[in-house]
């Protein structure tokens, strides 16, 4: 995997866990630990959400196809 590939599925993951816990709980990880619509929490939610985008290309590359003998 690339790079970018990795650091994009972290925060998604990242997201993914934040949303999990706000379903599930009604607790919101990403503002009670940096504020609630702080700077920086507004950075995160973007970053997490211009990764989500990025994330929707996996969808459409070629996977390798891998013959055994």
């Amino acid at each position: 995997m690339k790079t970018l590939d990795i650091i994009a599925l972290i925060f998604v993951v990242i997201g993914a866990v934040n949303w999990g816990l706000i379903g599930f709980f009604n607790f919101d990880l990403v503002s009670a630990l940096f504020g609630t619509m702080s700077t920086f929490t507004r950075v995160i939610y973007s970053i997490v959400g211009i990764a989500g985008l990025y994330a929707i290309s996996f969808f459409g590359r070629d996977r390798e196809v891998r013959v055994e003998k």
